[in-house]
């Protein structure tokens, strides 16, 4: 049981150390460890739920080098996410900007539970109000009973 338990952290480790290419790797350590911080913000285009420094998809694989090159030339993780929004939109951020559209999408469904509170409300305030009955009317119905009864 330990030699099965060696085996697998043994294969896990090497599956976390093929997980980049060391040739793609920036030979600065800090710079290396800023792209890295900037995959795990970017959103794999083609897996979509899952950074690009997740994803095995060729796409991330391209985001991951245009980040690097990036990151090589100096430039902020702000200039970086500018750029690549420009590029791909916001759809690109894992978590986006913060933005008057992105507060609507936030909000609207709130908006939307709360106008039907509101709705709800107003319908059950308003119930119609039970009219008496015409004398015709409780008539007929004394009949109704009476032969009901019978």
């Amino acid at each position: 049981m330990k030699r099965r338990a060696l085996v697998a952290a043994f294969a896990g480790l090497l599956c976390i150390a093929a997980a980049s290419d060391p040739a793609e790797r920036l030979t600065d350590p800090a710079q290396e460890a800023q792209a890295r911080a900037i995959f795990r913000d970017v959103r794999c285009l083609v897996c979509q739920n899952e950074s690009i420094d997740d994803s095995e998809a060729e796409l991330a694989k391209d985001l991951r080098k245009v980040v690097r090159e990036q990151v090589a030339t100096g430039k902020t993780d702000s200039e970086i996410k500018t750029f690549l929004t420009d590029r791909y939109g916001e759809f690109v951020l894992l978590t986006p900007q913060f933005s008057a559209g992105n507060l609507v999408l936030w909000l609207a469904p709130f908006l939307v539970v709360l106008a039907g509170a509101a709705l709800l409300l107003a319908r059950l305030r308003a119930r119609p109000v039970e009219a008496e009955l015409t004398s015709a009317e409780a008539a007929q119905l004394k009949k109704l009973q009476r032969d009901e009864t019978r």
